[in-house]
């Protein structure tokens, strides 16, 4: 593909005048146009309007439905659309949840959603050599392992596991219900909670995974990993979280 010249006599990637200019193509692909129309289509329609059908865009924008097709799952996978029995419908604005020691219960009611979970298992388990080294207990010892799907308004959004050292938590068997904050129950035994390290990457669910999501393996994920430590330094958490990449976006809040 042949490209269009930005700025005259200068080469792609030429800084002179502190700043580089480069070479553009000449031609954006179908798909990009057909989302960009796309996208204007959707800022006149609020959350739960019916998008046009693949055929009547295919008509409107003079492309073959599968150029449409692609437009439309691009959107899905942003989660600015979703699917609703045999047709699509505009999505409601993804969740924003703060990056902070807040629980996800909290995060969740700030944005005027109800948080919700639904447990899959609970149970101890050996730890194996990078839970033993954020919770701090040699290898093998037994901690407490909880996971449970996490629900914004019913919908599934999350998959979180979470270990706990069992010495220090072994009293939540008897009084913890799975299907509220961990967070508040944690602080309710008297345990401050003082710093935490987190670390997000992209992932593609595994079939296990997309089906407690709801979700399919192309679906890209956000995957947390956090390790909690209280106000003396001990650990109190180790945290496995899957987060839908179309409902949910995460936020810091940076100062100097």
């Amino acid at each position: 593909m042949e490209a269009t010249e930005v700025g005259a006599d200068v080469a792609p990637g030429d800084t002179r005048g502190g700043r580089a200019e480069f070479a553009l193509p000449d031609r954006l692909p179908k798909s990009y146009r057909v989302r960009t129309e796309l996208e204007t289509i959707l800022r006149d329609l609020d959350e739960g309007d019916p998008v046009p059908s693949e055929r009547d865009l295919a008509v409107r924008f003079e492309v073959a439905r599968e150029t449409v097709r692609q437009a439309l799952r691009d959107l899905l996978v942003e989660g600015r659309i979703r699917r609703q029995g045999r047709g699509t419908v505009v999505s409601r604005p993804k969740m924003v949840q703060p990056l902070s020691l807040r629980s996800y219960t909290e995060g969740a009611i700030s944005y005027g959603r109800v948080p919700g979970r639904l447990l899959v298992s609970w149970d101890d388990i050996p730890a194996d050599p990078d839970t033993a080294r954020d919770l701090a207990v040699p290898v093998g010892t037994s901690v407490m392992h909880l996971e449970r799907v996490l629900l914004a308004d019913g919908e599934r959004i999350g998959l979180e596991s979470t270990f706990l050292p069992l010495h220090r938590f072994a009293g939540l068997r008897t009084t913890y219900d799975p299907s509220t904050s961990l967070y508040a129950a944690v602080r309710g035994s008297g345990v401050i909670f003082g710093q935490a390290t987190e670390r997000i990457e992209t992932v593609l669910a595994s079939p296990r995974e997309a089906a407690l999501l709801e979700c399919t393996t192309a679906l890209p994920l956000l995957l947390l990993h956090r390790r909690s430590l209280d106000a003396a330094g001990d650990p109190i958490e180790r945290v496995r979280g899957l987060y839908r990449g179309d409902r949910i976006a995460f936020e810091a809040h940076l100062t100097q």
